[in-house]
């Protein structure tokens, strides 16, 4: 359906009054306790808009929160929608706002800061320690996320969507900021060999856009062979290389030499058949696990980057002085900062690798996302094939879009 259909389609099922309506929640109540209820959703206020959700992808945090009620060290304190990874329609529009119409799709960017402290200031506002973000626990009262069927959404953070962007693509927007914030981050340079450790959503994210930035190899490293393959087969990374050994299973007496193996594996690969083996120019580390990220550290060259992009053991031990000593530069990644209206732009160049393609399994409607949870938190399916990237799609969505 045209957009200015979905329009005639919003406005026709619009409501005459301005009493609150009735919409449908995915809610956590404990660990892989998910229940469908009832909330009523109120008019959008000034400045914000009212987004029916039609798409929903799981990211690893939703998965921790899911499996555990809490990740890393912050704990869920009330019942809490998950789902940060969305694309959505347009259906009202409040007081004030400019530049959308009823029918338009948009990406949302979940975070909300609070615009006026040093961090937002100085336009790093995901840095805002006053910042709301949907589906996470951090800030109490919690700021529920995109898992209802609309939400009311400050206009701000909404951003429209070309029409010729597919809505698995727009969801998939928010992991591609986290790739555009950390490739920034380490500003890859012409001719740069990348490692990236982890290929999963963000770290084949961040290999496509390491080598969008000029990096000229590009290897992907992984436990999961067919993540790796993956990777070669739609062109996000240029290498690939199979950790055969689980370096997490190694012992805590044992993890550096693991790592040093691992790392000095990786490089071997990375620079097979050139004379320069010194190491990566920039190193990303997109698993969030301590042995990768010493890994990555004894993996980058002197004078290279170890980006710290996954989020995952909250403490870390490692051999600082094989930074000093190569004077390699660690730097943190937390989220992304304006980098929403870039990854649509190459979104709808096409110059990315067919993001579609990372979306393994789709489900059709709330009441079919415990399912999907519990789906993505497995590495294959019941028939074996390879689980990436799971959406939770909107029925009514689907049914306005036929």
């Amino acid at each position: 359906m045209a957009p200015s259909a979905i329009a005639e389609h919003v406005q026709l099922q619009g409501k005459s009054d301005t009493s609150p309506a009735s919409i449908q929640a995915s809610v956590l109540h404990g660990p892989r306790d998910l229940r469908i209820e009832t909330r009523t959703i109120a008019d959008p206020l000034a400045g914000e808009l009212q987004v029916a959700i039609s798409a929903t992808g799981i990211c690893g945090s939703d998965l921790s929160y899911y499996t555990k009620f809490r990740n890393g060290d912050v704990q869920i304190l009330s019942p809490l929608s998950l789902g940060h990874e969305s694309a959505g329609v347009v259906v009202g529009i409040g007081e004030g706002v400019e530049g959308f119409t009823l029918g338009d799709r948009v990406a949302i960017e979940v975070g909300v800061p609070c615009d006026s402290c040093r961090s937002c200031q100085r336009g790093r506002y995901n840095l805002c320690q006053r910042m709301r973000f949907r589906s996470s626990a951090k800030t109490v009262p919690h700021f529920q996320g995109t898992l209802q069927e609309r939400i009311n959404h400050p206009a701000k953070w909404c951003h429209r969507v070309p029409d010729h962007v597919s809505t698995g693509s727009v969801a998939l927007l928010e992991p591609l900021a986290v790739a555009i914030h950390a490739t920034r981050r380490a500003v890859v340079g012409q001719g740069d060999t990348a490692i990236v450790l982890g290929a999963g959503a963000v770290g084949l994210l961040t290999a496509a856009m390491a080598k969008l930035s000029g990096a000229t190899t590009v290897l992907i490293a992984d436990i999961n062979v067919s993540r790796v393959k993956f990777a070669l087969d739609h062109g996000f990374a240029t290498r690939g290389y199979v950790v055969t050994d689980n370096p997490h299973a190694a012992k805590e007496d044992h993890v550096h030499s693991v790592a040093k193996e691992l790392a000095n594996d990786v490089v071997a690969i990375a620079y097979a058949g050139e004379l320069d083996a010194e190491g990566a120019d920039v190193t990303f580390e997109c698993t969030g696990k301590e042995v990768c990220t010493q890994a990555g550290l004894y993996a980058t060259r002197p004078g290279g980057k170890l980006i710290m992009v996954g989020m995952g053991t909250p403490t870390q031990t490692l051999q600082m002085s094989a930074s000093q000593w190569k004077e390699v530069d660690i730097l943190g990644v937390f989220r992304y900062a304006n980098t929403y209206p870039i990854g649509l732009k190459l979104l709808s160049a096409g110059v990315l690798p067919n993001l579609d393609a990372m979306i393994t399994h789709r489900f059709q409607g709330l009441a079919e996302a415990r399912d999907a949870f519990e789906l993505a938190s497995r590495a294959v399916d019941d028939e074996g094939n390879l689980v990436l990237k799971v959406l939770i799609e909107s029925r009514q969505d689907r049914k306005c879009m036929e």
